[in-house]
């Protein structure tokens, strides 16, 4: 241990280079701690403050940034070359409701069987899908053929602020009735 320090008071403020006894008693004397800052500095970099109460804070500093983050899910959402229009109706309001929640949406296509000569079937349906959500959606990931399944990573598009609606005219009122 150094026999002198660097030390800074409760408010940050500056002391000076003072002994590691001078410190002590300082700290004993406005009821803090001395807390080591800098130990590879010469003379060692020391700070009069109430630790328990700062690890406190920042203990509640992580806690809010934890509760501000948002955690983005992949939801995943399997079709076949053959499904039918119920069917693909029923998980395109799927997808719709995994956009609207803020997840990504893994789109898989499966083939079975001889079903994997007719690729161009499969990537029309993925096509399909990405025209009908064209509006919504940011395809991060375009169709692609992975082994039996084509894959599309889909995410929420970002929202644009929206325009602001006019206001009806006398004129426009008058010209409807």
């Amino acid at each position: 241990m150094a026999p002198e320090v660097r030390l800074s008071g409760p408010d940050n403020e500056a002391i000076g280079i003072v002994s590691l006894q001078e410190a002590l008693r300082m700290a004993g004397d406005l009821d803090v701690d001395l807390v080591e800052i800098a130990a590879t500095a010469n003379p060692p970099v020391c700070r009069l403050m109430d630790y328990g109460k700062f690890k406190y804070q920042e203990q509640k500093k992580a806690a809010e940034a934890k509760a501000k983050q948002t955690v983005i899910d992949i939801k995943e959402v399997k079709f076949r070359p053959g499904t039918d229009d119920g069917d693909y109706n029923i998980k395109l309001r799927n997808i719709r409701r995994f956009l609207a929640d803020g997840d990504k949406v893994k789109v898989t296509l499966r083939f079975r069987g001889r079903e994997i000569t007719h690729q161009n079937l499969g990537l029309a349906l993925l096509n399909r899908i990405r025209d009908e959500l064209a509006d919504t959606i940011l395809v991060e990931q375009f169709p692609k053929l992975e082994g039996r399944q084509m894959i599309m990573m889909i995410a929420p598009a970002r929202k644009k602020p929206a325009a602001p609606v006019k206001a009806l005219t006398a004129s426009s009122t008058t010209a409807a009735a």
